[in-house]
Order: C-alpha cells, then structure tokens, then sequence
C-alpha cells in the first residue's frame, strides 16, 4: 500500500511555533516539507537558524510570492495575527487546505475579534467556514475540513480542564475562574524588554488582568460546550520558564458528582489528555516537547468547589503539535502518528 504524502509548506518559519512545527514535522512519516518562508531571512539554510534542524531539514528560507504554495497540499501559518486571513483566500482557491496557528479564524464574531486585535478583517466570510481545531471536542468537523484555526496556548490548557465539568453541566457557569501561567516562549521570538533574562529571570507577575484577547476565545469553546453563555474570569502570569502552561481552574459544584471519575470516562479515548490519579499535581515540566496535556481534579476539603489542574507545552499541545494533530485528522491519518514523543527530563 502506497504511504500517504501530504505536501506542506509554512508560511512565517522564524518563530518559535515555526520552527516547533518543523522539529515534528522533519520526523513525521506522511510529511513532505516543501517551502518555509521568510521575508527577512529569504535564502538562509534552514539549519543555519536552527541548528538542531541540522541533517534533518535541508530546505532554504524563501519569499512568500516564490514558495508556490499553491501547490501544497497544505499550508501552515505560523505567522503574526493578520497575514492569514490575507492569503488563505487564494490557498483555497488553489485547493490548498490551511491551518492557521495564529489567531484570524478562531473567534466568530467579526466585531469582538477586531475589537480584541485591533485590525480589519480581511475576509470575515471565512471565519464562518473554519473549523476551530481543539480536536477533543471538533475531531469530526476538523477532518472534513478547508480552514482550521488552531486553538491558542492558554485556551487550550483551559478549554480540556474545564470540558468535562461544562460538557456534564455540574459547575455554576457564570463563576468560572481560570488562573493560569506561561513560560516566556509564549510572547514568540522577537526583542521586547518584558522577556529579556534580566527583566523575567527570578521574577514571577500578572498581566492581562483587566482583559486578555484569549478570554474571548476560551468563553466562545465553553459556551459551545455548554450550550449558553459562559463567563469567566481569566487571569494569565509570566514565569522564568522557556517552556509551559499550568492552569489552575475553580468552580463551584452545583451537582454532588465522582469528579475523578467524570473525567477518566470523559477522556478515556482521548490519545493526548492525561487524567492523573487522584491527589495528583502535574509539573509543567512533565509535558515539555510532548504533544500532551496532563490533568489532574481536586474537590479540596470535600467542599463545593472544583479545583483542575492542567498542563501543556505551549509549543506543543498549545501550538504546533496541536496542528500536526489536526493535520492527522484532516488527512485520515492516525491522530497520533509523528507525534509520540517522550516528553523531556530534566
């Protein structure tokens, strides 16, 4: 039986999500890397930015307008908010199917996502087509797919830790509270001074706190889940990590339920939702380069409050191994294929 070959190109290879995405896809047996661009790095070896790409990817940096992605099969944006929308009318055009890592398809409203943006869309009849691709909940819509918006770090860490207490409708959801933290490699790849090692090194802050543009996008995935709207405080941190997410989520119980058990059942199939036995606390570092999300519940005190505790790699689950993941499922491959990795320790 002839293997499967999906022929990919990336748009915007420079960025930590960028070079995640060729890390896994370099080792992926249905892979074909076919062009990866830059503008400002057009012409540069791959490995000569990356060095442990070295024997593994061979291709050049190249200008978009040259990379013919036309003839992909798919193309991944791993670019700034904004570039995608702009040329994935084309891609589709051409037959190409399109992940978009970044965030031009993942809210529905037009209106709050260019208010939480600040920029015009550039083709909002798209967004009611693109599939947003948190597979544990969408996996049907996602394989039959043209557009899928990746979800972000932290709304997928928070998203797969609040799922089975929405989805069964034993939580108060008009007081959810999600307290989470990332490692700095989710600002991305470029100079400011907040992620500079003198500035986040030994130190530990909130940021976002009066609004943060991914509370859009956690309270549209639960409302789906719950069937009506959802609200939520959401409060993310920075820490001296490269790598990571952990999310602390709190509800309060309005059913008295086995909580341990509500969520083995829930993701009992689910190849990349680890639920931890009970009294357990998930380290960061436990995921790190793993396509993996570990969770593990608490019911403190025997009280009414929930308390989760979910971890990712932002990288990975949270960004570029999440997109392979759906890539699989675009393609009909086995969900999990190029993406068994071990995470790493230390």
């Amino acid at each position: 039986m002839t293997q499967k070959i999906i022929k990919i190109g990336i748009v915007g290879g420079t960025g930590y999500t960028g070079v995640e995405l060729l890390r896994l896809l370099a080792q992926h047996p249905n892979a074909k890397l076919t062009a990866i661009t830059s503008r400002s790095e057009a012409g540069m070896p791959v490995a000569d930015m990356f060095p442990n790409l070295r024997s593994w990817v061979d291709l050049k940096f190249v200008e978009p307008a040259a990379a013919l992605l036309g003839q992909c099969d798919l193309v991944f944006f791993a670019t700034p908010n904004g570039i995608a929308m702009k040329d994935t009318p084309a891609l589709l055009a051409a037959g190409v199917r399109v992940i978009d890592v970044a965030a031009d398809f993942r809210i529905k409203d037009i209106a709050l996502w260019e208010q939480w943006y600040n920029m015009k869309h550039a083709c909002p009849d798209l967004v009611a087509e693109a599939v947003y691709g948190l597979p544990e909940v969408n996996r049907e819509k996602i394989a039959g797919a043209r557009i899928v918006a990746n979800p972000g770090c932290y709304p997928t860490s928070v998203q797969l830790g609040f799922l089975p207490l929405v989805e069964a409708g034993v939580v108060d959801i008009e007081h959810l509270i999600a307290d989470a933290k990332s490692g700095v490699s989710g600002a991305g790849r470029k100079a400011e001074v907040h992620t500079l090692l003198a500035e986040a090194s030994d130190n530990f802050k909130a940021y976002g706190v009066p609004g943060h543009r991914h509370l859009p996008e956690i309270a549209q995935g639960l409302t789906q889940i719950a069937g009506k709207a959802v609200k939520l405080i959401f409060t993310p941190h920075l820490t001296p990590m490269i790598r990571g997410i952990h999310a602390t989520l709190y509800a309060r119980l309005t059913k008295d339920i086995d909580l341990q058990a509500l969520y083995e059942k829930r993701y009992a199939n689910e190849a990349f939702v680890d639920v931890l036995p009970p009294g357990s606390h998930p380290d960061t570092r436990s995921v790190r380069g793993a396509n993996l999300c570990r969770i593990a519940v608490h019911r403190p005190q025997d009280g009414d409050t929930a308390v989760v505790l979910s971890v990712i790699d932002n990288l990975v689950k949270g960004a570029a191994g999440q997109a392979v993941q759906n890539m699989n499922i675009m393609f009909g491959l086995p969900e999990t294929t190029g993406l068994r990795q071990v995470a790493l320790l230390p």
